[in-house]
């Protein structure tokens, strides 16, 4: 089964405060996103393949571990956007893929209108969604990731709800889970409580 991991640090406690807080501006939701989701992919990177190497300091040769696998990120768009940037920054390397879903607000099932993904064969794929509510969206993400060749898989999200860590345990039990809270239920909308709105939304101002 795959193994979920909250993240328990008290800086991404007081992180995770600011972004469910509904006077959070956009600019500031956007900027606690990038800090956040730094936290949330060093721990789900922390299994990640190293090999040594020789390097040359400016006073002598040393011994280091550098990264003996590649890694990839795939964000669900579009709030998904709002995690990529900071993997970007921690390895400029990252293969990077695209996956549209679209949410249904009266059904809350999506539906798929985009996705350009490289071969992951062989690297370790980030799939990016900051909100894992009922799990719809990340089980068919996961699924298009597998079929391009996605085999190490971990899903980094902000906050998940149990029926979407379910969900993924039912249909993707080797995918493991990264997130800075197990929230506490869905509402009758399928919108995470204690949760903290649209994540879209409130990244670029849209509501």
């Amino acid at each position: 089964m795959n193994p979920v991991v909250e993240l328990d640090h008290p800086l991404a406690a007081h992180l995770l405060a600011e972004l469910r807080h509904r006077d959070t501006a956009p600019d500031r939701f956007r900027d606690v996103s990038w800090i956040l989701t730094t936290l949330l992919v060093l721990e789900a990177t922390r299994e990640l393949q190293t090999r040594p190497q020789i390097i040359m300091t400016p006073l002598e040769d040393t011994e280091c571990e550098v990264l003996a696998e590649g890694l990839a990120a795939v964000p669900v768009l579009r709030a998904g956007l709002g995690m990529l940037e900071p993997i970007v920054k921690l390895y400029s390397d990252v293969k990077v893929g695209y996956i549209g879903l679209e949410r249904n607000h009266d059904t809350a099932v999506a539906h798929s209108y985009y996705c350009k993904l490289p071969d992951l064969t062989g690297r370790f794929t980030l799939c990016l969604d900051p909100m894992l509510a009922t799990g719809g969206s990340a089980s068919q993400a996961i699924s298009l990731i597998k079929a391009h060749g996605g085999e190490r898989i971990t899903m980094v999200s902000v906050v998940a709800a149990p029926q979407g860590v379910q969900k993924l345990r039912n249909d993707h039990p080797d995918v493991s889970i990264v997130t800075a809270s197990l929230d506490r239920d869905l509402n009758d909308k399928k919108y995470i409580l204690p949760g903290l709105g649209d994540y879209g939304d409130r990244l670029y101002g849209t509501f």
